[in-house]
Formats: structure tokens, sequence, C-alpha cells
């Protein structure tokens, strides 16, 4: 047995941020623990007090850096974002992880995954979902009091923390955000994006064929107001000249007509005859 000389200190230790092990063993699990975080980020975004983070080590008991796990996706409320090499309880207010999410891969265990629960329920985790892809199985497990219990049917679960709901009734799970809205891949989140681009660039195309013809309609309306006020003036015209014919006219038959209104009469009447033919 090596023994320490007498008096030497104790050397640091060493919390190891990684053990070497790949994030994911094969694409779909990949896909859903990246799926997971970025539907997690983005709906806790506004929330300060929400730390989500994805295959990092949570140490719990400082002072014994073998006691360790580190859950693909794992959420904590009342901690502030922000990175971090490693979850350190003690460093962290004490506050455990609030929710775990672990993706079954080919090579997991259920001796492994029962030794996940155990660690989960004893170190205060508040609820803990583990997905099989290949199956579209879940398994829920909520904290009542000291221990983390399976809910039964996991179908159709909504969190108590995350307020997001689960749905396995197709041939793969699909979770919904509190508002309705689905999961999405950020293939698929681009797709909705440049779909949505393209529905408000035809919308503003039609607003502007719109506005267009709008502006033609008000312009025609403009000019036919503007004939009908000039026709308008032009019988008038028309009236107040047969009227003042008429009136000279009696005036001349009773010889009471000046030889101003004489001319007048001769101008009106000359006026009224029809143009000769060309």
């Amino acid at each position: 047995m090596i023994q320490k000389a007498a008096g030497q200190p104790p050397g640091p230790i060493i919390y190891p941020d990684s053990d070497g092990k790949p994030l994911a063993e094969n694409t779909k699990q990949a896909r859903w623990i990246v799926v997971l975080f970025g539907n997690l980020c983005a709906l806790f975004r506004d929330r300060i007090d929400v730390f989500v983070a994805i295959d990092l080590f949570w140490y719990p008991v400082e002072g014994q850096p073998e006691i360790r796990t580190a859950p693909d996706v794992l959420v904590v409320f009342g901690r502030p974002k922000g990175d971090r090499s490693s979850y350190k309880h003690w460093e962290e207010a004490g506050i455990p992880l609030t929710v775990v999410f672990e993706i079954l891969s080919p090579t997991n265990t259920y001796a492994e995954m029962d030794d996940k629960l155990i660690f989960y329920e004893e170190y205060g985790v508040e609820e803990y979902y583990l997905y099989d892809p290949d199956t579209n199985r879940l398994w829920v497990y909520v904290r009542r009091g000291e221990v983390l219990r399976r809910v039964r049917p996991a179908d159709g679960f909504i969190s108590p923390r995350l307020k997001i709901r689960f749905d396995l009734s197709g041939p793969e799970m699909i979770v919904y955000h509190p508002d309705g809205r689905k999961f999405l891949t950020f293939g698929e989140l681009e797709t909705a994006r440049v779909e949505a681009q393209r529905q408000t660039a035809e919308a503003q195309r039609q607003t502007a064929e719109a506005q267009r013809q709008t502006a033609e309609a008000q312009r025609q309306t403009a000019e036919a107001q503007q004939q009908a006020d000039e026709a308008e003036q032009r019988a008038s015209l028309v009236e107040q000249r047969v009227a003042r014919l008429a009136e000279l006219s009696r005036k001349a038959r009773r010889g009471q007509a000046s030889p101003e209104e004489l001319q007048e009469l001769e101008r009106l009447e000359e006026q009224s005859l029809p143009a000769p033919p060309s």
C-alpha cells in the first residue's frame, strides 16, 4: 500500500468535466437530445432564473467527485443562466437539478437506468423523464415526498414544472409547448421561418396590389366626378343661356328690348344655331 508522507498536505480534489464518452451513440438519440435542449432553452429564454444544459456533470456532494452523473438534458429552476463546466451542488446555493431527461441508447442497460433513477431520487430531482426513441416509450417519474413515483399513463402527461405535454399516440413522441406549439428541430424551425417570410412577402405583395387597385379606383372615381361636375356646369350654362334667350325674345317681340339686348339676342341665337356642314 502506498501511503502519503506524514505532514504532506492533501492535493486538490479534481472534479472532471468529461468522462470521455460521446454525447450520443446514434443520430436518433442525438436528435432528441438537441430537440429537447433547444426547445427548453427557447421556452425559458426570458427567465433569468432558469438554467438549461446538456450532458453536464452534476456533482451533488462536495469532496466526493466519484458521486456524479451527466443527464442528457437538465433544467434547474432558481439558478441563473450562464456557462458552467459542471454543476457543483454546493456552488449553486444547494439547489438540485429540477428536471432531467435521459434518452435511451442501444448500449444502455436497465440496471444502469435503475441506478440513475435511484441517484435522481436520492439527490432531489423533482421530475425525471426517460425516453426510448426506438420503441416510443416514455417513463415519467415525479417526486412525491422523498421518492420519485412513476406516473401512468405517460401519454398526454403535462409536466408540473415545465408545463409541456407529451403525446405518444403516433409512431414517435411529440412534445408540445404550453401554448400548443410542437417542439421542432432546427431544420423544421428554419423551414417554418422561411415559409413565414414567404407568406409575409406574399401578404405584402397582395397589400401593395390592393393599394394600387384602390388608388386606381379612387383616380377613376375622381375623374368620373370631375366629368360629372363639368357636365353639370355645361348643363347649367346651357340652361341659363336658354332662359336668357327666351327672355330676350319676349322683349324683342314686345318691342321692349334695348339695342344692347337686341345685340345680345342676336349673339345668343347665333350660338344656338347648328354648326354648318364641313
